[in-house]
């Protein structure tokens, strides 16, 4: 820009824009008002351009100009979508902002940035342009190394990372065309140029067993290992426990206490007893490890520890929060072990009523490990069979438990099991709400590749462990607001909270049910009462699979928080997160905190960073290894899928968009995509509002919830994704013979 063209229509621009202060124009109409000669065009954008960047003139959407004003910024996190626009996540938890993708600039997926707001229409979504990134979130990707004619890069797995990875020549290590690699970012770049990185570590071929989960670990930044600084600190600490410890805690060493998990589990948190009371009423034991006994707040196993949030189990493998020697050794409940506890115990009526608990450190020796499936076993058999379950689980007087005490301990299962049910049936009377969802499960052979997939099994033994859990949860979070009312003091805490859903939300899942015959008004204020007995009213099994999919996405995400704000899923007014010390921060927390209100002289503990900090980065940790499991199921389901293209399978429609519908493979919670591009009987039109699309001149539609049948047509193993195509009902009986002929030689599905 020359100086003559600056000199000459600055100050006009500047003048002739504060005269118009509620009007913008385009650079052509600005020119036009200005008698800019059309010789000075060029210069004359240049100068536009110039006096935004400086701050004189403001930008609009649409490349209009007009009046400086001062612009409004807001900070958060980027979420990218797979289709390459994006969403501020604010901070202040406000409204989300929409950043199309030529408006992010060099931000990426996950980055913390700052964005400048634009003007936005009533109704709609407040839409901003990246001004700053603040913070990456992450400095690593993983992808797949490329080498063409003219430069090499790398191509992210994460398809919300839109652009690829530069890599120069001599930062291409030994990684070969067609390797999953890691690579670190050297230059951001700017918004028309790619990063650059280099690539630090080869993780193999795609094909190759364990690399797809590698990948994800990598992808998410779990850490495979632990420092040797974390390790000696845990190596120090002695299992040795001693008399000055034994004599200040509650010593139920002689209590029939079990453990109940799954059955490949090597941490053990949480025990469980039951006796009864000459009153009639019953005696409840919930002890937890006593992980805080162990890891010292301060110490560099708490500060690794604080750093991980949580234990991450991917498909076929676990990043623990705690090192070894403690989360399999020095904590878990280990039967003939004598163990620190932190227990909870509960005088109960037959009818679930708490008449009276307490809050104790505790020594305790689980008597006998039982898995989910054996304790089903037990529940399931009548009493004459206890002796043959004896022998069926290889248990004998030397090893284990005596005969006698094993016959005790099915009855008293069994007695437990009754109590759970009651404890539910009284919650569900509060308003709780059960979304009993199935899980997948994946079976892998010994080199990690996926041999059966199907719904992972539940069973009674299940809901009475987590009967147990939510009950030690809600007392504990509820012993705390005792104490702070009859202290008149506000001691800190960590809750797990549930905020019930906006009213915008709720608007549509209204709007949702109605086409499928159901109202639903929960009126001014909604509860989980009303939300729960809705729910119940709904017969039609298939009508109530999907309703409860998109209840859940209505709901709020459950995080954790300094403030008690209640449950609105479980109808708790109190809650948080007790019984998972091994594996989740927050309970570790949980634990030194009211050890700390449980004394005489309750102390204030030098909490650094603060509670308030510890609960975000504990909801974020936990959102990261929530997506990461999902990530390391899907990529085993696909891996599972590409044997099996061409193969036709019934399912139902989980979800609908304006590029086509997701169907879940019933059978196997597999999901794929049917594109609407292959829909090529009919134009089809997105009907937003009721989650379906409608065929034009056929009328036909495909809604959430419908039942199908589709064919596996492609698979996207970088991706994670599978691509279905409807199968045609009239075409059905032709194509099932056309499969049996054709099914000599493929593996079978399990």
């Amino acid at each position: 820009m020359s100086q003559g063209i600056r000199k000459k229509y600055e100050k006009k621009v500047i003048q002739f824009l504060d005269q118009h202060p509620k009007k913008c124009f385009k650079t052509r109409m600005l020119s036009r008002e200005l008698g800019v000669q059309n010789r000075d065009y060029r210069a004359f954008r240049e100068l536009l351009k110039f006096l935004t960047e400086s701050g004189k003139v403001s930008r609009y959407k649409g490349n209009q100009f007009g009046k400086y004003v001062k612009p409004a910024m807001l900070t958060g996190k980027l979420h990218v979508k797979a289709q390459g626009y994006g969403f501020l996540i604010r901070e202040d938890g406000g409204e989300d902002v929409f950043i199309s993708q030529k408006s992010m600039g060099s931000a990426l997926h996950g980055d913390c940035i700052r964005v400048e707001l634009w003007a936005h229409s009533a109704g709609k979504l407040p839409e901003g342009k990246v001004r700053e990134v603040l913070e990456r979130g992450r400095d690593r990707l993983v992808g797949v190394y490329v080498e063409s004619n003219a430069y090499s890069y790398v191509v992210p797995d994460d398809f919300k990372v839109t652009r690829d990875i530069y890599i120069a020549p001599d930062h291409c290590g030994s990684a070969s065309p067609g390797h999953k690699v890691i690579a670190e970012i050297v230059d951001w770049g700017e918004a028309a140029r790619m990063p650059e990185g280099r690539i630090v570590e080869v993780l193999g071929y795609p094909d190759e067993p364990g690399v797809d989960v590698l990948s994800i670990a990598s992808e998410f930044n779990l850490p495979s290992c632990f420092s040797d600084k974390v390790e000696n600190a845990a190596a120090s600490l002695s299992e040795k426990i001693t008399r000055e410890e034994i004599d200040c805690r509650l010593d139920c060493r002689d209590w029939l206490t079990f453990t109940i998990d799954p059955e490949d589990a090597k941490d053990f948190d949480d025990a469980v007893s039951l006796v009864s009371m000459e009153n009639g009423n019953y005696q409840l034991g919930v002890h937890i490890a006593d992980v805080s006994a162990f890891v010292k707040m301060g110490s560099p196993v708490d500060h690794e520890a604080l750093s991980r949030g949580t234990s991450v189990y991917l498909v076929d493998r676990v990043f623990p929060m705690l090192p070894e020697r403690l989360s399999n050794q020095l904590c878990s409940l280990k039967p003939r072990a004598d163990r620190l506890a932190f227990s909870v115990l509960f005088e109960l009526t037959p009818g679930g009523g708490i008449i009276d608990y307490q809050i104790k450190e505790s020594l305790i020796q689980s008597k006998i490990r039982l898995s989910y499936i054996q304790a089903q076993k037990i529940l399931d058999a009548p009493d004459s069979s206890f002796r043959d379950l004896y022998q069926e689980f290889g248990i004998n007087e030397s090893n284990e438990i005596g005969l006698l005490s094993f016959e005790t301990l099915c009855q008293t299962l069994k007695q437990m099991h009754a109590l759970s049910q009651i404890l539910f049936e009284n919650w569900q009377e509060q308003g709780y709400i059960d979304f009993d969802a199935p899980e997948p499960d994946v079976q892998l052979d010994d080199k990690g590749k996926p041999v059966a997939l199907g719904v992972r099994a539940r069973y009674d033994s299940h809901r009475l462990i987590e009967s147990f859990m939510l009950l030690a949860n809600q007392t504990v979070a509820g012993h705390i607001r005792q104490i702070r009312q009859s202290t008149g003091k506000k001691y800190p805490f960590i809750y797990r909270v549930h905020q019930k859903p906006t009213q915008e939300k709720m608007k549509k899942f209204m709007d949702f049910v109605r086409p499928f015959g159901y109202e639903f008004d929960p009126g001014k204020k909604v509860t989980s009462k009303k939300f729960q007995q809705f729910l119940n009213g709904i017969s039609d099994p298939g009508h109530r699979t999907v309703i409860d999919e998109v209840a859940v996405r209505t709901m709020m995400k459950a995080i954790y928080s300094t403030a008690n704000t209640g449950h609105f899923g479980l109808a708790f007014k109190d809650y948080t997160h007790f019984t998972s010390p091994i594996r989740r921060y927050p309970d570790l927390m949980v634990h030194r905190l009211l050890k700390s209100y449980l004394q005489t002289d309750p102390q204030k503990l030098n909490i650094k960073p603060t509670l308030a900090q510890i609960a975000a980065q504990s909801t974020e940790r936990e959102i990261v290894a929530q997506e990461a499991e999902r990530e390391s199921i899907r990529a085993k389901q696909v891996d599972f899928m590409s044997d099996h293209l061409g193969a036709e399978f019934d399912g139902i429609i989980s979800g609908v968009t304006s590029f086509g519908f997701f169907v879940e493979i019933t059978e196997l919670l597999v999901e794929g995509l049917v594109a609407v591009r292959d829909l090529q009987d009919d134009y089809y039109v997105y009907d937003e509002k009721r989650w379906r699309l409608k065929g034009e001149m056929t009328g036909r539609i495909y809604q959430l919830g419908d039942p199908v049948r589709v064919q596996v047509v492609r698979v996207h193993r970088e991706m994670r994704k599978l691509d279905f195509v409807l199968v045609d009902a009239e075409d059905q009986e032709s194509k099932v013979k056309r499969k049996k002929k054709n099914r000599r030689g493929r593996r079978p599905l399990a």
